[in-house]
């Protein structure tokens, strides 16, 4: 008998834990909307605060993809390979993908015109990139935000690195733009640096997303806002030493998360958006692998990153010409999100025309 009421007990101040720890999330969800000032991030979430009538949202948006690029043989072989996908997925059931461009940000026409729907626009002034060329990407989209005729209401930015694995919707709700979170962009964590471009007066660190502006799926009307600071603050970071310094190739990313933080934009986070391999093992809830990082394996299928293993795949082994078709499967024992990879650089290489005269 005893022993059934202490359980009895258990459960009861169990119940109460979790009824209070409600309430004190309710409480404090509230005083952030009544007060005006920001309550930490994961007590934020976009979709809660969104008006009903959106969550229930059934009708069509199609989002036009957008990806900056540059000529270089690197940059084109993985838009090719990106495009194919696109055209792969578009019109499957559950997609609500529009359009497509390329932003072309060499200032000239190049060999994929005829390929890829490609709109060009001019590179920065010369040496203003410092040899950051990523810092073209927000001054690409400032151009052709002003002068593309775009008839979708929705824009997604998009990388040449990415491949669809399925048909994409439309993962934004009206004015809360969707987004991936990056683990690595910390805005708390660089409080000091980020101030210098989003002063407290304008709010509290936690709004500023972790997130760069790829992938994003965003109103175009908020884009066309944000593009210009995002320009802006990329160049203002690269001048300032010490945010050059913390924030390296992901500059450009920190800046477009200030810069929607500067116009008020939060975005809901997605971490189905997309996956990354090595480090995510699976493909099968995402609608799109990254294929950023290198893919090192022995031959007993153990990931051996940051030494090129017995097996491997990166992007950065073809800098100078596209990868042959026909790559080799990794050994058994490797990550599905890897082989799915690989298989899917091969339907693209075996299946678009003239793909061995090195485009």
């Amino acid at each position: 008998m005893a022993r059934v009421s202490l359980v009895l007990l258990i459960l009861v101040a169990l119940g109460f834990f979790f009824a209070t720890y409600n309430m004190l999330t309710l409480i404090l969800h509230l005083r952030s909307q009544t007060s005006g000032k920001s309550e930490p991030s994961e007590l934020f979430d976009p979709v809660i605060t969104m008006p009903e009538e959106l969550k229930k949202e059934k009708r069509k948006m199609p989002f036009h993809v957008a990806l900056t690029a540059t000529d270089a043989p690197y940059s084109k072989w993985q838009c090719r390979i990106m495009y194919y996908w696109y055209k792969k997925v578009k019109d499957l059931p559950g997609s609500e993908m529009g359009g497509f461009t390329r932003v072309l940000h060499s200032g000239r026409p190049d060999n994929l015109m005829n390929e890829i729907p490609t709109f060009v626009v001019d590179p920065l002034p010369s040496g203003l990139d410092r040899g950051y060329i990523v810092l073209n990407r927000p001054w690409a989209f400032v151009q052709w935000l002003q002068k593309a005729q775009i008839k979708e209401d929705y824009i997604m930015m998009a990388e040449p690195d990415h491949i669809f694995t399925k048909p994409l919707p439309n993962l934004a709700k009206g004015e809360y733009p969707a987004a991936f979170s990056f683990f690595y962009i910390k805005p708390a964590e660089n409080e000091k640096i980020i101030r210098k471009f989003y002063p407290e007066e304008k709010g509290a660190i936690t709004n500023v997303d972790p997130i760069g502006n790829s992938p994003v799926i965003i109103l175009k009307s908020q884009l066309e806002k944000i593009a210009p600071t995002w320009m802006n603050v990329s160049l203002g970071m690269k001048d300032d030493p010490k945010a050059d310094t913390a924030f390296g190739w992901v500059l450009e990313m920190y800046a477009y998360a200030v810069a929607s933080a500067l116009h008020g934009v939060k975005h809901i986070l997605r971490k189905d958006f997309m996956i990354q391999p090595p480090w995510d093992l699976s493909s099968e809830k995402s609608f799109i692998i990254h294929y950023t990082y290198g893919c090192d394996y022995n031959l007993k299928g153990e990931l051996t990153y940051g030494v090129i293993g017995e097996w491997r795949f990166d992007k950065r082994s073809y800098l100078r010409g596209p990868p042959p078709r026909n790559l080799s499967l990794p050994p058994p024992g490797v990550p599905e999100s890897v082989v799915t990879l690989v298989k899917s650089v091969n339907d693209a290489t075996a299946n678009i025309p003239t793909w061995d005269d090195g485009k």
